[in-house]
């Protein structure tokens, strides 16, 4: 029997979930359990945990349907547990380095229960504080977080102690502990660093599950009615169940305006009818709240508590428009209902009709024609836009007219700052991208970038309008947890711009290749830089005539820039270089393409769906992995064959090491966790599941990797 089980439940933090892991692993105390609670097999969470297990034996995973919520996850931890103590840990949160042994020998024989200290770490890794733990062991358990407290599991199963369920458990947990412990008691030491969440707690947020405090204060009422708590428990148990609930009762915003009497009702029923004998309100004003509290006194405790200000009364912001009349046309379609079959679709901050949101938008016309989709795009953008998609110009009176008016909006980068949230709206984040390197807040770190992303309240408020966030491997998933921390819901369902690289025929790879002038005949390479942020303008890094004449004439040059730049600087060189950075789809390119040459743009995860050789230029990996931030080496996990230097790369060519069955290797290494669910069918799941509404279940799963079929090579010189 292990000393400790940790119970680690792990539902919406997969991003941070590697990091408690470790902080349980490295301890120095190691008779241990360790147990995370996955949501399913098949779950991100699910996934870091399986490779944990695979690793170290002590870890154990267990699996509880996110449908049970908090408590049936502990409660699965509980039931699978072996160890004589408890120790439960939030899936973001840290065991500080020493807290087993710190725990081990401070905990007395005879404890049930052994309370101990915790450091509070906001989300952006500011300065830490640590709140008191100055009060009798014997009455804590209210007003102390489960995952502050080790329990000995002889005493929980003794009582049939489990979770209960519903919103605020810690609250109904810690008020049965304390009525059934018989001896606790309390180390001061620090053991948990508990990481505050961007969107704070969801039992702050206004709604009707707050009637469910008094269900669990009830609860405990009930349960230390039945029993023999000493006098002086009773009372101190009492009082701080009841300073939660005069807490919410006072709060402005968290019961809903129409049921704050009901509320209050309810909780005086509960005082007068469970207050302990001789029990005296304490001093100050909450001893007035609980003396109106006591008489049932609605209207005096609102007076009071001044409730009937109205919280959310603050104007709402209105955008800088490009005219003044914009504006004000903007603010006055607010007042106007949504149109529940109106979509507004924008790409690359206007720039034209591509990426996810194009493909979301030609999917949308075929599944959901009953919605009218309109794609936002700046003046420039408008004449290449297909002569069926409908459009508005952004900044244009229609432009701020559908944007105050549509259900759903989808991009992929954001909106314009001011653009409101509205109740009932639905915005849905495509991403345009696998992040190889930093994205969001996780770019503060580094200063050439933090100076040229700007403010990061700004970034974050955009977040805050998102409902969905799309992505593409289960990398993504974790990685956007991080980079953008809100309270949207991540849909693994693949990105709608891939879909083509599973159902393009040869004859549209052949027109594809024909529309972009490639000969006939030729090996077409793809290379691709991204942008860096430590230089200015564009630079291909690349001497391509040269590379040209090295590599041989079988071979012709694709030339791609990032999108940040209108062209690769008009570079030509014949009919051995093709500059394709102004064809509106990087899709066609790819499929145009035989073999990707790339240094560490995400066009490589896209276009490992192709099954077709990539190569990876990296001619300033250690400047860019320093200036810029990266969340993996991709020099030790690369889609292919690797280069740091011109000549390096021309040799690839020339020996054809690039395309044999080292680089097909790893390529399949890469695939395996890059593509997991781009096959074929991301925008008709998107579709569904975003603008139809259709449950989750009714979704399409994702094919197998082994079971889809890329679009074919075009270059009969290259086949793996």
């Amino acid at each position: 029997m292990p000393r400790f089980s940790v119970i680690v439940p792990t539902f919406d933090v997969a991003g941070h979930l590697a990091r408690a892991l470790d902080s349980v692993l490295g301890q120095s105390f190691g008779d241990f359990e360790l147990i995370p609670v996955c949501d399913g097999p098949d779950s991100p969470a699910a996934a870091v945990a399986a490779v944990y297990a695979d690793r170290d034996s002590r870890v154990v995973p267990v699996h509880s349907p996110p449908s049970g919520g908090l408590s049936a996850a502990r409660n699965a931890g509980i039931a699978a547990a072996r160890g004589a103590y408890l120790l439960f840990l939030d899936g973001d949160d840290d065991l500080v380095p020493g807290a087993l042994a710190a725990l081990d020998a401070g905990l007395p024989d005879d404890a049930d229960v052994l309370y101990f200290g915790h450091q509070r770490v906001h989300w952006w890794e500011g300065e830490p504080s640590t709140p008191p733990l100055d009060k009798a062991p014997e009455v804590l358990g209210v007003h102390v977080p489960a995952w502050s407290a080790v329990y000995r599991r002889g005493f929980l199963a003794e009582h049939g102690l489990t979770f209960p369920e519903g919103h605020f458990t810690d609250a109904g947990w810690g008020g049965l502990v304390t009525v059934s412990a018989g001896r606790s008691a309390v180390l001061r030491t620090v053991c948990v660093r508990h990481r505050l969440r961007r969107q704070g707690s969801r039992l702050n947020a206004p709604g009707e599950h707050h009637f469910e405090l008094l269900d669990q204060v009830e609860r405990v009422l009930v349960r230390a009615s039945a029993g023999s708590l000493p006098a002086a428990r009773s009372k101190a148990l009492f009082g701080q169940l009841f300073s939660l609930v005069l807490k919410t009762a006072a709060h402005p915003a968290r019961v809903p305006a129409g049921r704050r009497r009901a509320f209050f009702r309810r909780a005086g029923k509960l005082y007068r009818r469970h207050r302990p004998s001789g029990f005296r309100a304490p001093a100050g004003s909450l001893g007035v709240q609980h003396r109106l509290l006591a008489a049932g006194a609605y209207s005096a405790f609102r007076a009071l508590r001044g409730t009937n200000r109205i919280a959310s009364g603050a104007l709402r912001r209105v955008p800088r428009g490009r005219t003044l009349r914009a504006r004000a046309l903007y603010a006055l379609q607010l007042r106007r209902p949504l149109d529940e079959n109106l979509a507004v679709y924008c790409a690359y901050w206007g720039r034209g009709y591509a990426c996810n949101p194009a493909a979301i938008h030609a999917k949308a016309a075929e599944l959901a024609p009953h919605i009218r989709s309109v794609f936002l795009v700046e003046p420039e953008a408008v004449g290449a836009l297909p002569k069926d998609v409908e459009h508005a110009v952004i900044g244009s009176r229609r432009g701020w007219e559908v944007l105050a008016r549509a259900k759903y909006l989808v991009n992929n980068a954001n909106f314009a700052d001011g653009v409101v949230k509205r109740p009932g709206s639905v915005h849905l984040q495509t991403q345009h991208g696998t992040p190889l390197k930093k994205m969001g807040v996780d770019q503060s770190t580094f200063p050439v970038v933090a100076a040229a992303t700007g403010s990061f309240t700004k970034l974050l408020a955009r977040v805050d309008r998102w409902d969905y966030n799309l992505s593409s491997n289960r990398h993504s998933t974790q990685m956007w947890e991080r980079a953008f921390p809100g309270g949207y819901e991540a849909l693994e369902y693949g990105y709608p711009r891939n879909d083509v690289f599973c159902t393009a025929s040869a004859e549209d790879v052949a027109r594809v290749r024909e529309r972009l002038g490639v000969p006939e005949g030729r090996t077409a390479l793809l290379y691709a830089p991204t942008h860096r942020d430590y230089s200015t303008g564009f630079e291909s890094r690349l001497d391509l005539e040269a590379f040209c004449e090295a590599i041989g004439e079988q071979f012709v040059v694709l030339l791609r820039a990032h999108y940040f730049y209108d062209e690769g600087r008009g570079r030509t060189g014949g009919a051995r270089i093709i500059d394709v950075t102004g064809h509106r789809s990087s899709e066609d390119v790819c499929l145009a393409a035989d073999a990707l040459i790339t240094d560490y743009s995400s066009i490589m995860f896209d276009y490992a769906n192709l099954d077709r050789p990539v190569v990876v230029y990296a001619d300033d990996w250690e400047i860019y992995r320093e200036t810029r931030g990266v969340y993996f080496d991709v020099l030790a996990e690369p889609p292919g064959r690797v280069a740091r230097t011109p000549e390096e790369l021309a040799a690839l060519f020339t020996d054809g090491s690039y395309a044999d069955p080292a680089a097909a290797a790893l390529r399949a290494r890469f695939r395996e966790r890059f593509c997991e669910f781009d096959d074929g069918r991301a925008a008709e799941r998107v579709v569904r599941r975003v603008l139809l509404g259709e449950s989750p279940e009714t979704i399409p799963p994702v094919l197998p990797l082994a079971e889809r079929v890329p679009a074919p090579a075009a270059s009969t010189l290259v086949r793996n």
